[in-house]
């Protein structure tokens, strides 16, 4: 299937002025059970982009529908009916027509989960919940508490929340989450803090930048440098043997273990812990005085 002819044919983008687009999609004609049914048998046999084209088109108007279920989550309506798009061209792909089902019952099963996902995926960055019983808690919460009268923001009482979670079939717990969640959707840190100035500061302006700046790079460089001249120094106090274990023992990335080292020297692995301390030992010393 051509997805770019099908978009562009419905002449829809978000760029494109959604009170257009809802007027352009009025032209498509509606498909009787019969005409849906006879192209959707083409389209198994054929792939035919030209029958998808038509499948998808009859039901933009369904994708409109469905979208406007989802308003109430304030993200762009635009992205969702572009995202409801995206699933009736999943639809189309996959539909049998010989299960007896009208093509437009089995379409909206995928434009609502595209829909859904987009609505999850973009409603907070953390994540809301991966399970069936907290995505319908996600979708349902708002409609029940309007059903109950629960428009604000306040917290809801123990036994309604217990009413939910029954219904819902979740814990209590799980309820009282979602609902915070809900309250505090995700802001946007390039809001105007003083939105009736044009050229006014975003609260982005007023987070603090953690990174260090210039002079705290230059004087981290300058100590680094400076502690690493004075341990190159230090090592000339050790014997050829001292600097080989202690490398192999501490600055290696995987370090050589007491029994290889005791076996390269014929010594006891004692011994060889003895030489490795106490050349660090000579190290600090020397670079006390060193300092």
């Amino acid at each position: 299937m051509d997805n770019q002819v099908v978009f562009e044919a419905a002449d829809f983008s978000p760029e494109v002025n959604l009170s257009r687009y809802l007027q352009n999609i009025k032209r498509f004609p509606v498909l009787s059970p019969e005409e849906e049914y006879e192209l959707a048998k083409e389209y198994v046999r054929t792939h035919d982009a030209k029958i998808s084209y038509r499948l998808v088109t009859s039901h933009l108007r369904l994708v409109v529908k469905v979208v406007s279920k989802f308003r109430g989550y304030g993200l762009p309506t635009a992205e969702m009916i572009s995202e409801g798009n995206i699933g009736l061209l999943y639809a189309v792909d996959r539909f049998d027509p010989d299960k007896g089902f009208r093509f437009s019952t089995y379409a909206l099963w995928w434009i609502r989960a595209a829909v859904q996902k987009y609505v999850l995926n973009s409603w907070s960055l953390v994540k809301i919940g991966t399970t069936a019983a907290q995505k319908k808690l996600f979708f349902n919460l708002r409609k029940m508490k309007n059903r109950l009268n629960l428009t604000d923001d306040r917290e809801m009482s123990p036994e309604i929340i217990g009413n939910i979670a029954r219904t819902l079939d979740v814990s209590a717990q799980e309820v009282t989450d979602m609902n915070t969640r809900l309250r505090a959707h995700d802001g946007s840190l390039n809001i105007r803090v003083d939105a009736a100035t044009e050229n006014g500061a975003e609260l982005l302006d007023f987070i603090a930048d953690s990174k260090p700046n210039q002079e705290e790079k230059f004087g981290r460089t300058e100590v680094f440098n400076y502690r690493k001249k004075l341990f190159t120094q230090a090592l000339g106090c050790l014997n050829p043997r001292e600097k080989d274990i202690l490398f192999k023992r501490r600055l290696y990335e995987k370090s050589v273990t007491l029994d290889d080292l005791s076996k390269s020297y014929a010594i006891s692995k004692e011994r060889v812990r003895q030489i490795e301390l106490n050349s660090i030992r000579k190290i600090r010393k020397a670079v006390e005085v060193l300092q």
